[in-house]
């Protein structure tokens, strides 16, 4: 696509077989964390958004894509709001389902419990993971709920808790 679209810069740029093979390795190894779909929706964006051939570093941009679109948060932001979620945090009016995954597969205890510096990489990775699938058209499912049950047992009276007791004893031979 950019030698059909950038043609006199992209052999201006590679000259020479050797010369291009290096770069496509160095884009392969770059972009291998990006699904096949991310890299045609980000190669298109460059494409439409700009007359000059992109460097590797835009083009790592347009693949991550913009998150906003898709009611995402930036990263850290949404570490922010895993972080001080009340629990139960299921129940939790979350900005996106991206982020109660994310908080969940990095496990809800280790966030609380280590410093941003530690947490925060963690997180992020599980989090960009989860845009990245949001951005190509999967649907999360929103967190889990558990609903109160249809109807609430009444306690037992003591009568009724001391014949339980003795018929458990004995079945144990207490």
């Amino acid at each position: 696509m950019f030698r059909i679209n950038y043609h006199n810069q992209y052999y201006a740029a590679f000259k020479d077989n050797e010369l291009l093979n290096q770069a496509r390795r160095l884009w392969l190894n770059s972009l291998a964390q990006f699904a096949p779909e991310t890299i045609l929706r980000g190669a298109r964006k460059v494409i439409e958004e700009s007359e000059y051939l992109p460097t590797l570093h835009r083009m790592i941009r347009a693949c991550q894509g913009e998150p906003g679109k898709f009611g995402l948060v930036d990263a850290h932001q949404a570490y922010v709001e895993a972080c001080r979620a009340p629990s139960p945090k299921a129940a939790y009016a979350w900005s996106h389902p991206a982020v109660y995954h994310a908080g969940c597969a990095s496990d809800w205890y280790f966030l609380t419990t280590n410093a941003e510096k530690v947490a925060f990489p963690i997180f992020e990775r599980h989090y960009l993971k989860l845009c990245e699938q949001v951005m190509n058209g999967a649907t999360l499912p929103a967190p889990n709920v558990p609903a109160l049950p249809e109807t609430i047992e009444r306690p037992l009276s003591k009568e009724e808790n001391a014949k339980r007791m003795e018929e458990l004893r004995k079945q144990l031979d207490l």
